[in-house]
């Protein structure tokens, strides 16, 4: 009885993981695509212009530039990144500031994180769902 390729090198391979061996290569194996690989978290940053912004977002750069006062008692406190689509940092790098949204009971979906970079400021319109880098030049 002969056996396929595929299934003898399974075998091999099951074999030498469970004795704690090297498996030999396989010969004459059929290659089988893989998928693209994922890209990194911050590729999952896109970008804005300042420009673009809503007028409210400004506002609050204004007052993140301007050291506060703030409207809201969380606004500058450490963002943690838990979504972790921004840049991995150390805790405390990152902080999070409300974007008022006209006709929101509450401080609303909208937010500014800056990181400790000079004008490194990413903005969410969909609260940490996606963060756009805010270019600063446009």
């Amino acid at each position: 009885m002969r056996i396929p390729p595929r299934i003898t090198a399974a075998l091999t391979l099951s074999a030498a993981l469970l004795l704690g061996g090297a498996a030999p290569m396989a010969t004459a194996a059929p290659t089988v695509p893989t998928a693209a690989p994922v890209a990194s978290t911050s590729a999952a940053v896109g970008d804005i212009c300042y420009s673009a912004l809503p007028s409210q977002a400004h506002d609050t750069l204004d007052l993140i530039e301007a050291g506060g006062p703030f409207p809201y008692p969380q606004d500058g406190t450490v963002f943690q990144n838990r979504e972790g689509l921004l840049p991995g940092q150390s805790t405390g790098y990152y902080h999070e500031y409300t974007v008022k949204t006209p006709g929101s009971p509450d401080r609303g979906a909208r937010r500014i994180v800056t990181g400790e970079e000079q004008q490194e400021d990413y903005y969410t319109a969909d609260h940490y769902a996606s963060f756009d880098l805010v270019d600063h030049a446009c």
